[in-house]
């Protein structure tokens, strides 16, 4: 039989977390996120529960609620922790499929954040890919789309700016 109270508690905290997380406590977010971690590893591993499913799920709302808070090297290790689960399932058609968007699009923000443009780039282009894909519905799919193609138009900005290594202008190869 299930601990059932840890189950519950674990799943509680989530949706807690879940809610500041879009209520714009992003301390408090990730405090539930990581309480409904601490609660999930009371649950004895030979049991019936996916572990690392459930932490997927709070490393997805734990990666956004640091990357609101310019914590960027931990929104990376969260969403890179979420990443690893949700892309071994490849279930975009599920509601899980929504928490792998988020982790992609969290992602992306840290790898901004952390000052790696065109990694974060193609992590956006993909998030808008995956949102653009999805069969099932998505109740603010044109905003996130929005919101996305801005960062993109932003980033493309920043890196076309750059030049590759070893570049040289044209008229420094006839100097």
């Amino acid at each position: 039989m299930k601990p059932l109270v840890q189950v519950a508690q674990s799943y509680m905290a989530l949706s807690e977390g879940d809610e500041k997380l879009r209520a714009g406590l992003f301390e408090e977010a990730a405090a539930s996120y990581n309480r409904a971690m601490t609660v999930s590893r009371t649950i004895p591993e030979d049991e019936a529960y996916d572990h690392q499913g459930f932490d997927a799920l709070c490393h997805t709302g734990l990666s956004g609620a640091m990357a609101e808070l310019e914590q960027y090297s931990e929104a990376l290790a969260s969403a890179d922790i979420a990443l690893r689960y949700f892309s071994r399932r490849g279930e975009l058609n599920q509601d899980e499929g929504l928490y792998w968007i988020a982790a992609v699009r969290n992602r992306a923000a840290a790898l901004a954040g952390t000052g790696r443009p065109e990694e974060a780039l193609q992590a956006y282009r993909m998030a808008s890919e995956m949102i653009a894909e999805r069969k099932a519905e998505m109740a603010d799919k044109e905003k996130q789309l929005q919101m996305i193609a801005a960062h993109i138009q932003r980033l493309s900005a920043l890196t076309a700016d750059k030049k590759p290594a070893g570049y040289k202008a044209w008229w420094e190869f006839w100097s």
